[in-house]
């Protein structure tokens, strides 16, 4: 069995997550600590006993996604579980900083500051209301991104995330991409729903948070990863502390192409993927594309 670890996105937050592997591992524990000492604020608090409105705030989802992800790791770690004798790891857009900081090629301080960075500079990027993303499902890649490249109009529209063979997210401006629904129906689409997100991720309105990051991590120390990283935008796997931070940055407006990434796994022998953290949506994803989902 060749295993792969994977790590979730935005979405998967609730209240209360980790507080259980916190409550069972010291480790554990430590991670939120050391989250909450990074960011200068009680995070933990309101991940496990906040409102859920401000826990899926951008701001905090993303450094707490991580969080709870690091804190699986530790427990997995205390378990006898090492990630260094993984075939690789891969993360779904914010989920990549946790792969990354889980194989240690980002310190866990760095991350939680880089994702509250990440999270508000995404928030700031486009004004609220003039952005949106949408679900379209049961149209594969092409056909999602034909129905896009129809309804941009001159304004932004792209195919932001390629999760799976039915499920793609398209993201730009709120008038395209409710020009897009119809559009999908037309085309084929059991489905075709805007999604309650707060700015359209993964798009080339993107651009000013880009710049953020880069001029971010360009001041963050990043070393070789113990195992390859899947990069979300290139959907092959990267070693090298410079490709890192440059794919990062890419990251931010580039498609998170998670379907071709878990075809890279299977078709370099991974056989099991074991998702680490919030939730079961990459699971889910992973077994309609190959056989390793867990």
């Amino acid at each position: 069995m060749t295993r792969a670890f994977v790590f979730p996105g935005q979405g998967a937050q609730v209240i209360g997550m980790g507080r259980d592997l916190a409550e069972a591992y010291p480790a554990a524990r430590a991670v939120f600590q050391e989250v909450d000492e990074a960011l200068g604020e009680d995070l933990s608090a309101l991940i496990w006993d906040g409102e859920i409105a401000d826990l899926t705030l951008t701001r905090n989802a993303q450094p707490a996604l991580m969080a709870t992800s690091i804190a699986a790791v530790r427990a997995l770690e205390a378990e006898g579980v090492d990630l260094r004798t993984a075939a690789c790891v891969a993360g779904h857009s914010l989920g990549e900083y946790s792969a990354l900081c889980a194989v240690g090629s980002i310190s866990l301080g760095d991350a939680a500051r880089l994702l509250r960075l990440r999270g508000q500079a995404m928030q700031e990027a486009v004004p609220v209301g003039e952005g949106a993303m949408a679900a379209i499902l049961g149209l594969d890649f092409d056909g999602a991104a034909a129905v896009a490249a129809a309804a941009a109009e001159g304004d932004v529209c792209e195919a932001a995330n390629d999760n799976d063979p039915g499920q793609v997210v398209i993201s730009g401006s709120r008038a395209a991409v409710e020009r897009a629904l119809p559009l999908a129906k037309e085309a084929g689409a059991k489905r075709a729903l805007l999604l309650p997100v707060s700015a359209p991720f993964h798009c080339a309105l993107m651009a000013p948070a880009a710049e953020a990051m880069r001029s971010a991590l360009a001041d963050v120390e990043i070393v070789s990863p113990a195992v390859p990283v899947i990069a979300n935008v290139t959907a092959e796997p990267v070693t090298e502390a410079d490709e890192i931070r440059r794919l990062l940055v890419a990251q931010v407006t580039g498609r998170v192409r998670w379907r071709e990434s878990v075809l890279w796994m299977a078709a370099n022998g991974v056989t099991e993927c074991v998702e680490v953290g919030a939730g079961k949506a990459l699971s889910g994803m992973i077994r309609k594309r190959s056989k390793c989902g867990r």
